[in-house]
């Protein structure tokens, strides 16, 4: 029984280092400038989607749950990104307003 809970200590480890070497990328990404606004926000978006996998995978056990509870997730992903794209016009013109300065 131990032998059991040691591999799933060492394999949360793992994931945990894991996480926190992505972190540590992200930071260092941020820190030099040498790619384009446009590239280090998809570097960032694609590295933090895979945490956000990690996480969901192992911490939230749903790498050991059936195929059919991981898919029902898939629609709110769905409605929340499309969520989002509606409020997406109203900041970009609350972006433009731009505040009346004397």
């Amino acid at each position: 029984m131990q032998a059991n809970g040691t591999n799933h200590d060492r394999l949360f480890t793992i994931v945990w280092l894991g996480l926190l070497a992505l972190t540590a990328v992200e930071v260092v990404l941020a820190y030099i400038q040498m790619f384009s606004t446009a590239g280090m926000l998809a570097i960032l978006m694609v590295l933090s989607l895979v945490k956000a996998a990690m996480i969901m995978a192992y911490f939230m056990h749903l790498r050991f749950e059936k195929a059919s509870l991981v898919l029902s997730l898939i629609p709110s992903v769905t409605i929340v990104i499309a969520l989002l794209f509606v409020f997406f016009p109203d900041s970009f013109r609350a972006l433009n307003l731009g505040v009346n300065q004397q």
